[in-house]
């Protein structure tokens, strides 16, 4: 963290600057910095929450630069360094849509520019990372939001209330979280790709990475290789369960964890594992177990996470969720999805507000350390127990 702080702060301004004063009508201005598949999810997001304008894009690679203008569909600046766009002081809040190394770096440089910040999740790609952040957050007063959007999904909400704050649920002692099937972990080169398009800034990808030649697996199929993700499935796909989990039993740090897994189906140059599973145990007599494969590409019932409750079991995700009382199992409560725009339009509401996000810098620290743990455990093929230097 110090040689990525020394190199890449630049100079940036670290006092926090105040911003502009919003009024509850007031259009809420802003800028996307990745304009990938996800950035340009998300630029769709902001667009149907409404209430805000984009007025700059920014990306390493000048045809996603343009293709984010264009869903865009108004004029706006486009920049291939971030911190130019920083330097704004017209924006008000920045949406963070890179690769996994470069959401804490970005979030601190745009906290301390005096904006608010939306980061894709995980919001670290290293443990030391999530400290900085909930620091910066902390002295510019500004907010973060990250991207786990099942904080803000109204099933998500509604089944934390019926289930857990009433009690019903009993005592948890086990949670379950699976996640299999998503094809986005088998993304191939498009055609043409095996030489760098010369507007696509490669160093600027790696950022505070070590040199390498241009790598185009790298850079299409990210979630495959450990430093441009944060462990692949894990940090992709786990992180979301575990914030559930933390989120619905008050829950922060793990003790320890443990983990197996591999590259068992595809020796295709990725060095995270195709199949894994964590087991992380919580204060409390807590174990949360997390499943993950892509050699079974079925996608029904791929993903869920089940709590084992002495009152009752109850199953959640996008889908919706299955509730069966201990006594009364033939008698489930069920509810359908709900909508996922709903966690940018809390972001846009809380720079208006200044209320606090549903998903917080802190949150996000403990989110992303339940999968840097577990990676831990992965790689070094033993339990790996909780350090003080983590809290928070």
């Amino acid at each position: 963290m110090s040689i990525e702080r020394r190199t890449f702060l630049g100079g940036l301004a670290t006092a926090a600057s105040a911003g502009r004063v919003l009024g509850a009508n007031d259009r809420v201005r802003l800028g996307i910095i990745g304009n990938g598949g996800r950035g340009t999810h998300l630029i769709r997001m902001a667009q149907k929450a409404g209430g805000m304008e984009f007025v700059a894009t920014c990306d390493a690679w000048d045809v996603r630069r343009s293709q984010a203008c264009e869903l865009i569909g108004t004029p706006v600046q486009q920049y291939e360094d971030y911190r130019k766009l920083l330097d704004r002081k017209d924006i008000d809040g920045v949406i963070v849509a890179t690769l996994d190394h470069w959401h804490s770096r970005m979030t601190v440089d745009a906290l301390h520019a005096g904006k608010d910040v939306f980061v894709e999740k995980p919001m670290t790609s290293v443990a030391e990372q999530g400290l900085e952040v909930v620091k910066a957050v902390r002295e510019t007063k500004r907010l973060v939001q990250v991207g786990v959007q099942q904080r803000s999904y109204t099933h998500f909400k509604e089944a934390k209330e019926r289930f857990f704050d009433t009690g019903a649920i009993g005592q948890v002692h086990m949670v379950r979280t699976l996640w299999n099937a998503n094809g986005g972990y088998l993304t191939p080169v498009p055609p043409g790709m095996e030489r760098k398009p010369e507007g696509l800034n490669w160093d600027a990808v790696l950022g505070w990475l070590p040199k390498r030649e241009w790598d185009p697996k790298r850079y299409f199929n990210r979630f495959a290789y450990w430093d441009f993700s944060t462990g692949g499935q894990t940090g992709g796909l786990f992180v979301h369960m575990v914030d559930v989990v933390h989120w619905y039993l008050g829950l922060r740090a793990p003790v320890s964890a443990v983990a197996l897994g591999g590259i068992y189906q595809y020796d295709d140059g990725r060095d995270t594992p195709d199949n894994v599973n964590f087991i992380l145990d919580y204060p409390g007599n807590i174990n949360v177990t997390f499943e993950a494969t892509i050699t079974d590409m079925i996608g029904k019932e791929s993903a869920d996470i089940v709590f084992m409750g002495s009152g009752g079991r109850l199953n959640i995700f996008r889908y919706g969720y299955k509730f069966l009382p201990a006594g009364s199992p033939d008698k489930p409560v069920t509810s359908a999805g709900s909508q996922e725009v709903a966690h940018m339009a809390n972001w846009l509401d809380c720079i208006r507000t200044r209320k606090e996000p549903n998903a917080n810098a802190v949150d996000g620290h403990y989110g992303a350390m339940a999968c840097h743990i577990g990676n831990m455990a992965y790689k070094q093929k033993a339990r790996v127990e909780w350090r003080k230097e983590w809290d928070v």
